[in-house]
C-alpha cells in the first residue's frame, strides 16, 4: 500500500513540473513579443512612409491637355494645324523648300506631343518655345508671301468644289455603267434566242406551227373556271422560270393557264421552247404584240408617245439633255412595258387574271389568289408603304394643281409585278380610259419621270385592295440586305432593280434561291440551259 501510495505521489510531482515548465515557457514568449514590438515602431513608420512614396502620381490626361486653353499642347496643335494648311498651298504656288521646312518643324511639333503623351506630362515651357517660335516665323513667312487666310480659304474651297464634282461624276459614271450592264443581253442568252429561232425553222416547222395553232384555238384560253396567268416579256428564259415556278408549286397544275405576249423578234424562240417542253399539262398561249393592230397611236397616248421623235431623244438623247441614267433604259420604249394597262382588251372574255412580272420566281401555289375578295376593287397588290419614300408624293409632282388638288401625297404606294385584276370591275371603272387621260396629260413629263408605277398609282387610285405582304417580296434586284425569312415566307419573289439573276451583277445569295427553287422540279431542258447560263458555256449555233 506504501508503496502504491509513493508512486502516486511521484507521477503528480511530474504533473505538476511539467505543467509548471510550460507556463513559464509561455509567459517567456510572451514577454519577447511584447517587447519586440515595442522597440518598432519606427521601423513600421518607416515602411508605411516608404509604400507611399511608392505610389504614382495620377496620370495625365492628355485629351484635357490639348484641349486646355493655357496649355502649350493645344498651341502646337493649333499652330501644326495652320501649318499643315500652308504646307498644301506652298506646294500648290510650287514653293517646294518652304513646305520642306514647314513639314519638317510640322514632324518635330508631331514628335515632341507623342514623348508628351506617352511620359503623360504636360509639356514645359523649354520644350515648346524652339519649336513655337520656328512655327511662327515660318508661318510669318506663309503669309509673307501672300498665303493669307482668304487666299487659304479659297484654295480649299476650290480643291473641295473639285472633289465633289469628280464625286458626283464617278456617282453617275457607275450607275451609266451599271444601266448598261443591266440591258446588255447575256451572250448565252443570245445564243439560246439564235438556236430555238433556228429550230422553229428546221424539218419539223410545219407540225410545231400546227400545234401552236392548235394551242392558241384551245377552249382552255378562255374557260373562266382556269386559273389565268399573263406575262409580257422577250425574255425566254426569264418567261420560262416565271412559268415553271408557278406550275411546279401548284396543287392542280392542269387548271393553270400562261398568256404570254412576246414581241416580233422573239416569238419564234418563245414558240420553240414553250412547245419543246412540257409544263406539267399547263396551257401556255404565246402571242405576238404587233398582232394588236387596235393598239396604236389613233387610239393609245402611250403609243403616240413611244414613237414621238422628242421622246425617243430624251431616252436616247445625249446625257447632258438628260440627267437621269436609268431613264435611258429601253424597257421604257418598249410597247411589252406598258401592256398590263391593256389586260381587259387583250383578254376579253377573261374576268380575272394574275399578272406576273417576267424577273419574279413563285414559291407558293398561286391559285389561292383568285378566291380572294377585293371588296369590289379592280387591282389587288402589296403595299409598299412600310417606308416613307414608297409613298405618292415619291412618284408624282405634287407642285402641279392637277395632282395636289386630286391626290393624297401620302397615300401609300403599291408593287406592280404580282397582281390579281379583277377584269368586270376594270372595264366598269374604265381604268384604261383612266390611263390614258393621265398619259395625255403628261406629255410634257411633267407630272412623272418614267416607268409605268406613277401612271399606275393614278389609274388605280382608290381601286386598289392592300394584300397580305407575304405574297409579293420585293427588292432582290438591288437590296444585299434583304432579310432572308421574307424570302422564304414569300409566296412570289421580286428581282426588281438592275441586278437580274440571269447577270453577272446579280445578287449572289438570291441567285441561289432563284436556282433552288427553279432546279426543285423536274425539267430537264430547262436545268441544263441554267447551268449553262451561269457557266457561261452555252455556244452559239
Amino acid at each position: 500500500m506504501r508503496r502504491r501510495r509513493v508512486a502516486r505521489r511521484r507521477l503528480l510531482s511530474w504533473i505538476w513540473l511539467l505543467l509548471g515548465s510550460f507556463s513559464v515557457a509561455g509567459l517567456v514568449l510572451f514577454m519577447v513579443q511584447h517587447r519586440h514590438q515595442q522597440q518598432d515602431p519606427s521601423q513600421l513608420n518607416l515602411e508605411r512612409d516608404t509604400s507611399n512614396n511608392n505610389v504614382s502620381p495620377p496620370r495625365l490626361n492628355f485629351t484635357e491637355e490639348v484641349t486646355s486653353a493655357s496649355s502649350f499642347a493645344r498651341q502646337l496643335a493649333e499652330q501644326m494645324t495652320l501649318a499643315k494648311a500652308y504646307v498644301f498651298i506652298a506646294k500648290e504656288h510650287n514653293n517646294l523648300h518652304l513646305a520642306w521646312e514647314l513639314s519638317s518643324k510640322i514632324r518635330t511639333c508631331q514628335l515632341l506631343l507623342s514623348k508628351a503623351a506617352m511620359r503623360a506630362q504636360p509639356i514645359s515651357l523649354d520644350e515648346a518655345k524652339p519649336i513655337v517660335t520656328g512655327l511662327s516665323s515660318l508661318i510669318y513667312k506663309a503669309q509673307d508671301a501672300h498665303y493669307d487666310i482668304a487666299t487659304s480659304m479659297m484654295t480649299m474651297k476650290s480643291h473641295i468644289q473639285a472633289l465633289e464634282e469628280r464625286a458626283n461624276a464617278a456617282t453617275v459614271q457607275t450607275t451609266v455603267f451599271g444601266q448598261s450592264v443591266a440591258e446588255a443581253v447575256p451572250k448565252s442568252l443570245h445564243c439560246l434566242m439564235i438556236k430555238l429561232t433556228s429550230d422553229w425553222l428546221t424539218e419539223q416547222a410545219s407540225s410545231r406551227r400546227e400545234a401552236a395553232d392548235e394551242s392558241r384555238n384551245s377552249p382552255r384560253l378562255v374557260d373562266n373556271n382556269l386559273y389565268h396567268f399573263c406575262i409580257f416579256t422577250d425574255n425566254v428564259i426569264a418567261a420560262s422560270v416565271a412559268v415553271n415556278s408557278t406550275v411546279a408549286n401548284a396543287d392542280h397544275p392542269k387548271q393553270l393557264v400562261f398568256h404570254v405576249v412576246t414581241n416580233r423578234v422573239s416569238y419564234k424562240a418563245m414558240q420553240a421552247w414553250f412547245l419543246g417542253n412540257d409544263f406539267k399539262g399547263a396551257a401556255i398561249e404565246i402571242r405576238s404584240v404587233e398582232e394588236f393592230s387596235w393598239l396604236n397611236a389613233s387610239y393609245s397616248p402611250v403609243v403616240k408617245q413611244l414613237l414621238d421623235t422628242d421622246s425617243r431623244a430624251y431616252y436616247f438623247g445625249d446625257q447632258e439633255t438628260n440627267s437621269e441614267p436609268k431613264a435611258r433604259n429601253p424597257k421604257y420604249l418598249s410597247l411589252l412595258n406598258h401592256l398590263r394597262f391593256y389586260i381587259p382588251e387583250i383578254y376579253p372574255q377573261l374576268e380575272k387574271i394574275v399578272f406576273l412580272d417576267d424577273d419574279v420566281v413563285v414559291q407558293k401555289d398561286l391559285t389561292p389568289l383568285f378566291s380572294l375578295d377585293l371588296h369590289g376593287n379592280v387591282n389587288g397588290a402589296v403595299e409598299t408603304c412600310l417606308e416613307a419614300f414608297h409613298r405618292y408624293y415619291k412618284y408624282l409632282n405634287f407642285s402641279d394643281p392637277l395632282i395636289s388638288s386630286k391626290f393624297d401625297p401620302q397615300a401609300c404606294g403599291w408593287a406592280f409585278g404580282m397582281n390579281v385584276f379583277d377584269l368586270i370591275a376594270w372595264r366598269k371603272a374604265n381604268v384604261t380610259g383612266r390611263y390614258h387621260y393621265w398619259q395625255g396629260k403628261n406629255r410634257e413629263r411633267t407630272l412623272w419621270k418614267l416607268g409605268t408605277l406613277p401612271p399606275g398609282l393614278l389609274a388605280f387610285y382608290g381601286l386598289t385592295e392592300p394584300l397580305d405582304r407575304r405574297w409579293h417580296v420585293l427588292g432582290l434586284g438591288y437590296d444585299v440586305n434583304i432579310d432572308n425569312r421574307l424570302i422564304e415566307t414569300a409566296a412570289v419573289i421580286h428581282y426588281n432593280g438592275n441586278m437580274k439573276p440571269w447577270l453577272k451583277i446579280g445578287i449572289g445569295r438570291a441567285q441561289k434561291v432563284c436556282q433552288v427553287q427553279i432546279f426543285s422540279e423536274d425539267c430537264c431542258s430547262l436545268l441544263m440551259v441554267w447551268r449553262a447560263i451561269y457557266n457561261h458555256t452555252l455556244e452559239g449555233p
